[in-house]
């Protein structure tokens, strides 16, 4: 079984960046297709990786034996830089390299940027879609996959694929995030640029711990989605919310100079 999946831009177009995208909860790599292929289209080299497991045993940043949540993203940035050095063409990664995180992926991503050396893997900006807060897995999660399917998405065709994939872990969303990785990421002082991305219907999401999240952050930029849930990046809004991406991407290009202005408009 490989290791990752890929998304290839057409061919005969000279690939405009790397995008690595790391899952969250109970997700897979095939959960995360549709959102490849369409950053794909635009001539984005696109890798899926496997969901992290990131927190697991853990109680306090580093315990005793060094194997806490420092060891853990650090292990985390090493196989995120050794996913990124694959995708290299003869004349090595592509840049800018972007890391996109969801749900928890997205807590590990933060985390992993504000407490340990990146050098291996410095990435030039990030994505982080559907932070939990401080509540998750205690909110708006029954017992049923119905319910789990409730907070995760409104999108018929998510819903399906989430539905057939049996790799998909249900009832991940109803497991306690570790309070030292939620910590880690809303406190981290990353310095990247970043687009932070929230469903206004997300009952995982702590709106105002985002904000203040994203006004301390140097280079950040918080971007709520209208009637979306919980995976906000595959929901029913998913193709603008993959055109937000993209404007992201382009502006991040152009030395976040934004390549597009609107001077006047009527709505």
């Amino acid at each position: 079984m490989t290791e990752y999946t890929d998304h290839h831009g057409p061919e005969g177009l000279r690939t405009r960046g790397t995008v690595i995208v790391v899952p969250g909860r109970g997700e897979t790599r095939e959960t995360y297709t549709r959102l490849g292929r369409r950053l794909a289209a635009d001539a984005y080299r696109v890798r899926v990786v496997d969901a992290p497991d990131i927190g697991t045993g853990i109680d306090t940043a580093i315990d005793a034996d060094g194997a806490g949540l420092a060891g853990q993203l650090a292990d985390l940035g090493a196989r995120l830089a050794a996913a990124a050095d694959g995708t290299a063409a003869e004349d090595g990664v592509v840049r800018p390299v972007v890391l996109v995180g969801a749900d928890t992926g997205a807590l590990a991503v933060a985390a992993l940027l504000g407490t340990v050396d990146t050098t291996a893997l410095r990435p030039d900006a990030v994505v982080l879609a559907g932070l939990p807060g401080h509540t998750a897995g205690t909110v708006g999660v029954a017992g049923t996959w119905d319910d789990e399917l409730d907070v995760r998405t409104a999108c018929p065709a998510h819903r399906g694929r989430l539905t057939d994939d049996a790799q998909v872990r249900r009832g991940a969303l109803g497991e306690a995030v570790p309070e030292a990785l939620l910590s880690a990421a809303y406190d981290s002082e990353a310095d990247v640029p970043a687009l932070i991305l929230v469903g206004d219907t997300d009952p995982l999401a702590d709106h105002e711990a985002l904000v203040r999240t994203a006004k301390s952050l140097p280079r950040a930029r918080l971007s709520t989605v209208r009637g979306a849930h919980h995976d906000v990046l595959n929901d029913l809004q998913h193709r603008s919310v993959a055109a937000e991406i993209v404007t992201f991407l382009e502006t991040l290009r152009n030395e976040l100079v934004p390549l597009v202005t609107v001077e006047t408009s009527a709505w």
